[in-house]
């Protein structure tokens, strides 16, 4: 007899969690606790840069070993008596959310490998030790450590797939569509981590740009664009090249500066959005001109076509 379609895919996530589980090993057991060893001893790097390196893996680990792959095997092992994995899945989905902090310190797991091999010779040797045994099947340090950041996406890939064989009356429908539900939340919970991570890492270069200016320099700041503009002299009827900096909270109206070390720019007024009119001038003399006034002061300034003046009205 033909195995269930269903049943194909229930065993597939067993046997990749099998050899998941060997990875993570390799990562925590191997990788993780021989270089701590070595850290100990002073001699190749940091303790701590180990565990930067490694983030939470140990967490991770001990889940997939100690809990999530037992109950997998339990639940395939009583298949014919109970055909579903629903239920087991849906205890898994939280935990999930354990990846968000390993997925959103992978680059910088990535560059401190990088960094460290070209500073310490001993670490370097220590990798390329531990990378030549058959375990490591000759891939690289990076190549394992990039596994945990594909598993959510692939479970939620093989659970789709379940859901989609699975038959209308299978009495699995209704927990497989939950758990379905659950790793795709937990799937964009880990990228909503990236995202933020992008986030405030474009967010500190506009600072250092800015020359680190601590009444600025704020996390929960949004940059929403930027860009060069004319600033209209109304005295002597001439324009001179000014930036501008927008937040969801202030606009900084900028010089760039001729000598450029440290700071790109030097912020020459802050309006508050707060309380801010925008308008554009019809000017025939200056096209593309809006004007911008603040509790602060009012400014004339001119895009450089109509479309950047819509966007900076906007």
């Amino acid at each position: 007899m033909q195995e269930p379609e269903e049943k194909k895919i229930a065993l597939e996530l067993l046997e990749t969690e099998q050899a998941y589980v060997n990875r993570l090993h390799l990562l925590d057991q191997v990788f993780y606790t021989e270089l701590m060893k070595e850290a100990k001893t002073g001699k190749t790097v940091p303790e701590e840069v180990v565990k930067m390196i490694f983030s939470n893996i140990s967490s991770i680990y001990q889940f997939h070993a100690e809990f999530f792959l037992p109950e997998l095997r339990k639940r395939m092992e009583d298949w014919n008596r109970n055909p579903r994995i629903g239920d087991v899945i849906q205890k898994l989905a939280p935990f999930l959310k354990m990846y968000g902090e390993y997925v959103k310190n992978f680059d910088k797991a990535v560059e401190l490998i990088t960094a460290w091999s070209e500073k310490s010779p001993p670490f370097q040797e220590l990798i390329a030790d531990i990378q030549k045994r058959k375990v490591c099947a000759n891939l690289t340090l990076q190549h394992h450590m990039l596994e945990p950041v594909q598993r959510i996406p692939r479970y939620e890939l093989l659970l789709k797939d379940y859901v989609r064989k699975l038959p209308p009356q299978s009495p699995d429908r209704g927990d497989a569509e939950k758990a379905l539900e659950m790793i795709f939340m937990v799937a964009k919970h880990s990228n909503a981590a990236i995202a933020e991570m992008e986030r405030l890492q474009n967010l500190w270069v506009v600072y250092q740009r800015l020359g680190l200016e601590d009444d600025i320099v704020d996390p929960s700041n949004e940059l929403i664009k930027e860009g060069p503009i004319q600033k209209i002299s109304t005295r002597n009827n001439s324009t001179s090249e000014k930036y501008l900096f927008l937040f969801n909270n202030m606009l900084l109206y900028c010089v760039p500066k001729v000598i450029q070390v440290g700071a790109e720019f030097q912020v020459h007024l802050r309006m508050d959005v707060e309380g801010m009119k925008v308008r554009e001038l019809k000017d025939i003399e200056f096209p593309h001109t809006f004007l911008v006034s603040g509790k602060q002061r009012t400014l004339e300034l001119q895009a450089r076509s109509e479309e950047e003046m819509n966007t900076w009205i906007k």
